[in-house]
């Protein structure tokens, strides 16, 4: 893989291509974009012509007329339509771009740890005909502990987990390198889809997934446990007996009732890591802590319950939801230097 020099004439940009949101990082000017990875198309005559991606097209999610439909065109992380994931990245590079760039930017994407060849070959070919000049990947969880500021490089290992919308990856680092890297299908969209099914189930009330979001959000927490978050929500759906629209309260411990499932599925992910992992490094995580990041890092107390699950100390580091881009930047920094990280297509 040839790496080149950076061009004065060209931004490098870092892209956290998530299946809830997309970050854009440009290199000497910050994080730039952080937006939903939404899209909405006019469907006509079989042709989709692009009308908004990101917030706007967010709002349009379960209020669009025929003939209009809003997608969300990554699944599990992973890109499950092409042509929209293409035009959604188009849109973000383009906004991304200083006036100043005069090439092709040089683009570094981050990508689950459990991404088959075939999906990461999609979204290398989607960043290059979205107007990438290079495109290089990185897995999620690697480019999250150099974000979050581990001491990867020490003979040591250093654990992250990465709590996304449509997977949680870990990642073991130890001199510099990969010692483990895994995925599981289980982040913030599982949490989302519990919240529906418990409101269903107890409260035979059908809510969506933007309300199950709001939900998690705003009075949303990992524990049961009476010392925390206090804020109630309320909540209007439609009544499965009635069909009449209903409105219900739900308190902190409902939430933590409904998340108990994803809670104890990430648990367990933690532990067979640990368990994988000799004895040596092992230690060396039961010392210094598992640190969580990604969008799932801000769910209230997650931390201390999956301390309680697990029995190892768990830490959040400074802007959580940002490490992965923020790791990919300096990544994109030091190509030299790191390469070894990168992956192939």
């Amino acid at each position: 893989m040839r790496l080149g020099v950076s061009s004065v004439f060209s931004d490098d940009i870092a892209i956290d291509l998530g299946t809830a949101n997309t970050l854009v990082h440009v290199v000497g000017r910050g994080v730039i974009i952080d937006e939903p990875s939404v899209v909405a198309l006019h469907n006509k005559r079989g042709v989709r012509e692009m009308l908004a991606v990101g917030e706007t097209a967010r709002a349009m999610l379960g209020r669009t007329p025929e003939g209009i439909e809003t997608i969300r065109p990554l699944r599990d992380g992973v890109i499950a339509d092409f042509l929209a994931t293409e035009e959604m990245l188009r849109q973000f590079i383009k906004r991304a771009k200083s006036s100043t760039g005069f090439r092709r930017p040089r683009i570094l994407i981050s990508v689950p740890a459990g991404a088959t060849p075939v999906e990461r070959r999609a979204v290398y070919e989607t960043a290059l005909s979205a107007g990438a000049r290079q495109v290089y990947l990185i897995e999620e969880p690697v480019a999250a502990a150099i974000g979050a500021g581990l001491p990867v490089d020490e003979p040591a290992g250093s654990m992250v987990l990465d709590i996304g919308g449509g997977t949680a990856d870990i990642a073991v680092l130890s001199l510099g390198g990969v010692v483990q890297a895994r995925s599981l299908k289980v982040a913030g969209n599982a949490m989302d889809e519990a919240i529906i099914r418990h409101v269903r189930r107890e409260h035979q009330l059908l809510i969506g997934e933007v309300n199950a979001e709001r939900i998690k959000i705003e009075a949303g927490t990992a524990s049961q446990i009476v010392n925390g978050r206090q804020a109630e929500i309320h909540i209007m759906g439609r009544d499965l007996k009635q069909g009449r629209p209903k409105t219900i309260v739900l308190s902190p411990q409902d939430i933590a009732l409904a998340l108990n499932d994803p809670l104890e599925r990430l648990a367990e992910f933690v532990q067979r890591s640990l368990e994988d992992l000799p004895p040596e490094l092992s230690n060396d995580i039961c010392e210094r802590g598992v640190n969580i990041t990604g969008g799932g890092a801000l769910l209230d107390k997650i931390d201390t319950e999956l301390e309680r699950r697990v029995g190892v100390k768990f830490v959040i580091p400074d802007q959580p939801k940002h490490c992965v881009v923020l790791g990919s930047a300096r990544v994109l920094q030091q190509l030299q230097g790191r390469e070894h990280l990168l992956i192939r297509p």
